[in-house]
């Protein structure tokens, strides 16, 4: 019991801060939110209950962007996401979680150090890509719920618009959490202990979004992500390190 409230008001301050991030650029919700509840929760009870907790919000995001989407760019990456969320989810299931952990830290890593050094590239032609991206998108968000290192960098070098970015990217995120949700159903890791704490992290979703929503307008969006950046270069080391 005196655990308890300690994990809860811990879980409450990750789900609405990572949500705010999520909500004002668009990306970064799981970045931030799966190491956090890892540290807390431990893996195993933090992939399935972070799994459910991003599609509640990449759902209310997809409403917000919907009128961006360009269905043609996002076909290959959902369809390759099909084959690789089922094994993320079996390699969560089956490998050892401290090589899991530091996996994730050194993916975190490598993404951040992409996007603070921004590389100049040549535009990325063929959709072809788009399958592997997809694929490994899947990969990672079944195991990790972290999809977006692989489409952001797929969609960086395809010179995506940045409205158009933002609604690709919560389809895609919302198209890859359901099918995370629903293959750790099927592996009966979503267990009561995870539901009771998703209903602690969906009030929790909802304040972080509709605070971003009132004040999305007056935020320096570069400067935050920025920041955003850094906390996931700092939270991937920690991964790392221990």
């Amino acid at each position: 019991m005196n655990d308890l409230i300690p994990t809860t008001l811990a879980l409450i301050a990750i789900v609405a801060f990572a949500a705010f991030e999520q909500t004002i650029t668009g990306f970064g919700f799981s970045l931030i939110v799966m190491p956090l509840a890892s540290f807390v929760l431990g893996l195993r009870v933090a992939a399935p209950l972070i799994a459910l907790a991003s599609l509640t919000l990449y759902t209310i995001n997809l409403v917000r962007y919907r009128d961006a989407v360009n269905f043609a760019e996002v076909k290959p990456l959902a369809l390759a996401a099909i084959f690789g969320v089922p094994v993320g989810v079996w390699l969560l299931a089956n490998a050892n979680e401290s090589l899991i952990k530091t996996i994730l830290g050194l993916i975190l890593i490598a993404y951040a150090l992409y996007n603070l050094a921004r590389p100049l590239q040549a535009r990325l032609q063929s959709r072809g890509w788009g399958l592997l991206a997809g694929f490994v998108s899947g990969c990672l968000g079944g195991a990790y719920n972290t999809p977006g290192p692989a489409l952001v960098v797929y969609g960086t070098l395809r010179q995506w618009r940045k409205d158009e970015f933002r609604a690709i990217l919560q389809l895609l995120f919302f198209i890859s959490a359901t099918l995370t949700v629903a293959s750790h159903w099927l592996a009966q890791n979503i267990t009561p202990n995870v539901l009771m704490l998703y209903l602690v992290a969906a009030p929790a979703l909802a304040l972080g979004s509709v605070i971003a929503a009132r004040v999305d307008a007056r935020i320096n969006k570069d400067a935050f992500r920025k920041i955003v950046i850094g906390m996931i270069l700092v939270l991937g080391l920690s991964l790392v390190i221990r």
